[in-house]
Parts: C-alpha cells; sequence; structure tokens
C-alpha cells in the first residue's frame, strides 16, 4: 500500500466514522425529546389522578 491508498482510506474511514457520530447525536437529540415528552405527560396524568382523588375524599 502506498501512501496515496494509504491517505484514501484513512479519508474515507474517518468521513464515515464522523457521519455515524453526527447520525447517534441526532438519534440521542430526538430520545431526549421523547423521554421529556413521557415525563411531561406522566407528570400531567399523576397530576390529574391526585385531583380525581381529591374530589371523590371530598364527596
Amino acid at each position: 500500500m502506498n501512501l496515496q491508498e494509504f491517505e484514501a482510506q484513512y479519508r474515507e474511514a474517518m468521513t464515515e466514522t464522523l457521519n455515524d457520530l453526527q447520525t447517534a447525536a441526532l438519534l440521542l437529540a430526538q430520545v431526549q425529546h421523547q423521554i421529556l415528552k413521557i415525563g411531561s405527560s406522566v407528570q400531567h396524568i399523576s397530576e390529574r389522578v391526585e385531583e380525581f382523588i381529591a374530589d371523590q375524599k371530598a364527596e
């Protein structure tokens, strides 16, 4: 393998690896966003259940 072949393989490997890293970072951001949405939904459901329970006890 000569220097040009080595350089070409190196650049190709780095490009692929950086693309994979960018994809992983974007997926992580999507997962974090989804976790926040789910957490918000759970909090809302919990508040509604607590309100319902309090209303039932008040009757």
